[in-house]
């Protein structure tokens, strides 16, 4: 089993609602939705159903042998008890010929929160096999993703780190606009005002290459509202 920690909108709020008919599944529930009528969308949303409508702020992991997964789950909220939620712009955006939601401008309280949760929750990884390491060498690293990759087990952290929610795999430059496009049409209703970020989320994958379901729900000390009051 893996373990990730994850930024996703809450059940039942309209964020939740759109990101899982996109994918076209409730990652909270397993169950499959009705996706948009986009030609060709189920083939293009094949990864980010797997995983289910997210951010990554500390990327999927199995648990050391010493430790297990209730000792995870009290971690998890006790990081989760100590954030302020905050808001956040969205928009739709374009990372390496892969769809995204992802902020309008560079956000401070993104950056620490994926920072203290790789930092806070790493006493829990099991470090990669070589078979891992050597997959993530494949996307030819920069030296400080190597150093990422060596300490911490993934390159996309700190410096490297980029908040975003996957709505598609790679598309053919063709495609881009049109799925891009259709994006904004579906995420409208609520990419027209910032988005709260106001919680953490523990998904977990039976084994690998199966379905990640959102296991537990953290929210954060304090709402949105109540940090603007």
């Amino acid at each position: 089993m893996r373990h990730a920690i994850y930024y996703a909108p809450s059940p039942g709020t309209m964020f939740h609602d759109l990101g899982s008919r996109w994918v076209g599944r409730d990652a909270f529930t397993g169950e499959a939705c009705a996706q948009p009528d986009v030609s060709g969308i189920t083939v293009v949303t094949g990864d980010p159903r797997r995983y289910g409508f997210h951010a990554t702020l500390k990327p999927p992991f199995a648990l050391r042998q010493a430790v297990n997964a209730e000792a995870l789950l009290r971690a998890v909220a006790t990081l989760a008890a100590g954030q302020e939620s905050f808001t956040v712009a969205l928009k739709v955006g374009v990372l390496d010929q892969f769809l995204a939601l992802v902020p309008w401008e560079p956000a401070a309280p993104l950056q620490r929160l994926a920072e203290k949760a790789v930092r806070e929750l790493d006493g829990f990884r099991q470090p990669p096999s070589d078979d891992e390491l050597a997959r993530r060498r494949l996307s030819d690293l920069t030296p400080s993703q190597e150093r990422h990759l060596a300490e911490w087990g993934y390159p996309y952290v700190f410096g490297d780190f980029r908040f975003h929610m996957t709505l598609t795999e790679r598309l053919p430059p063709s495609d881009i606009e049109r799925f891009r496009s259709a994006a904004e049409a579906h995420f409208a209703p609520v990419l027209a005002e910032p988005v709260a970020v106001d919680g953490l989320s523990l998904f977990t994958e039976a084994s690998r290459g199966d379905a990640f379901i959102a296991a537990r729900q953290f929210p954060f000390a304090r709402s949105a509202d109540e940090v603007a009051a």
